[in-house]
């Protein structure tokens, strides 16, 4: 039983050497050793803290990246419609130009067809008045060759200028 229960100098012994290392410990190391543990623990805190804002402001970013996004998007659509539009009307004043330049090409055509058939027809008539002439002249030397048939001539034209 005797090595359970120690004796009493043992014990008090045990807490003296016990309080004089608390006594050291307290006066030399544990100033130290709990101004490191502050130390560490403000600098986790410090951490945690840079952590929240940099999540914060990555979720702002975020969110400032989307809206940019969004705004490049509504913009680029913008552009290409009215790109669109533009070559559409471009488009449709060029078949314009191109439909008034053909129907200006087919009015002077159709001007210069009628102006060389005007000329044809007038040279025709030329040409119908000559030979007509010419027949004409050789017609009535033959047949007035005689007096008798002059006189009849005569008469025949007169009755018609009267008529007409």
């Amino acid at each position: 039983m005797d090595l359970i229960t120690p004796s009493f100098g043992l014990i008090f012994w045990q807490l003296v050497f016990f309080l004089l290392l608390v006594f050291v410990l307290g006066k030399f190391a544990w100033k130290p050793i709990l101004a490191s543990l502050r130390e560490r623990e403000q600098s986790i805190e410090d951490a945690l803290e840079l952590s929240r804002q940099t999540r914060a402001e990555m979720a702002e970013l975020k969110a400032s990246n989307d809206q940019i996004l969004i705004e490049a998007r509504i913009e680029r659509d913008a552009i290409i419609r009215q790109a669109r539009e533009a070559a559409d009307g471009l488009i449709a004043q060029s078949k314009a130009d191109a439909a008034e330049a053909g129907r200006k090409e087919l009015d002077k055509a159709r001007k210069a067809i009628q102006d060389e058939q005007a000329a044809v027809v007038a040279q025709m008539k030329k040409d119908v008045a000559i030979l007509a002439l010419n027949i004409a002249e050789k017609v009535l030397r033959k047949e007035l060759a005689d007096k008798k048939a002059q006189e009849a001539l005569v008469s025949d034209l007169v009755a018609d200028a009267r008529m007409n």
